[in-house]
């Protein structure tokens, strides 16, 4: 069963590097993500969704190839192109997979101007090791799906900073 979490940030670029470890622990098969967005509030108060692929994007490519595939058969490959890619960019436009964007932009629209906050659709994750590597990040926790040991266990993880050091270094 996939988790839910989301994480506020001070800024966009703290989410973005935060997003970018996760990334990297997933090609180590430490965690699996099904979607990692990050929500930016700017000034004007609108809500930005940075979002690692989009589905309109990847659906329009997909249908543009085969269309022209089968239009290269019936030997109007242009007209075949269009339509596959038109049709494929709806698909994808259709198909929202991961976290809903209307649930982001409603947590978004709390945040300050000029804040961020990572979504994180998680299928499955080694606990120990992912907390390590967000230990002292920073960030406030503000929404999961996680029990309540394991969400206490992810809030001092990011809280946990000079603390610990101090406390490694007095050992």
């Amino acid at each position: 069963m996939s988790q839910l979490v989301v994480i506020g940030f001070d800024s966009e670029a703290k989410a973005e590097e935060v997003r970018e470890r996760l990334l990297n622990l997933q090609k180590t098969h430490i965690i699996s993500l099904i979607d990692a967005v990050v929500a930016t509030k700017r000034e004007n108060g609108r809500v930005k969704l940075n979002q690692i692929a989009s589905p309109v994007t990847s659906g329009a490519l997909a249908g543009g190839f085969w269309g022209l595939l089968i239009g290269a058969i019936f030997l109007m490959p242009h007209i075949g192109f269009f339509v596959g890619a038109a049709g494929g960019g709806l698909a994808g436009a259709l198909t929202d997979v991961g976290v809903d964007d209307g649930f982001m932009r409603n947590l978004g629209d709390m945040l300050r101007p000029g804040s961020a906050a990572l979504f994180l659709l998680i299928r499955e994750m080694t606990d120990d090791k992912v907390l390590e590597e967000l230990k002292g990040v920073g960030g406030k926790v503000i929404r999961t799906s996680l029990d309540h040991s394991k969400e206490d266990q992810l809030r001092q993880a990011l809280t946990n900073t000079v603390a610990a050091e101090a406390d490694a270094a007095a050992a």
